[in-house]
């Protein structure tokens, strides 16, 4: 098992999970963050920290494995974070927005730069 990123980070991309994450599996796109699958470590210290409750085990019936795909695809392709970071600007209005896959950028973020 492991924990995966969903929609509802697509926008908001808080960080107060990658503050709490042991082994700094976070990596950073434009507009969300993933997990790296192997990486993690299923301890789940993560997922109460997210405002967007946004994480979940990639044994959730909700996830699918194209979230689990979509995670470990950008893990590859985007920096690592391990410290906090202000969320984007309009995170508080969009946190909760229905479908917000529409939004999402492959584009990758700053990470720890």
């Amino acid at each position: 098992m492991t924990y995966v990123v969903t929609d509802n980070c697509i926008k908001c991309r808080f960080t107060d999970c990658v503050e709490v994450c042991p082994v700094d599996c976070f990596y950073e796109g434009e507009n969300m963050l993933v997990i790296h699958p192997d990486e993690c470590i299923d301890c789940g210290v993560c997922v109460p920290e997210c405002p967007a409750d946004a994480i979940f085990p990639d044994t959730d019936p909700t996830v699918g494995a194209d979230w689990l795909r979509l995670n470990h695809d950008y893990a590859d392709k985007w920096p690592n974070i391990t410290r906090k970071k202000p969320p984007l600007p309009d995170a508080d209005q969009l946190n909760g927005t229905p479908d917000k896959l529409r939004f999402f950028s492959p584009e990758p973020g700053e990470g720890d730069a």
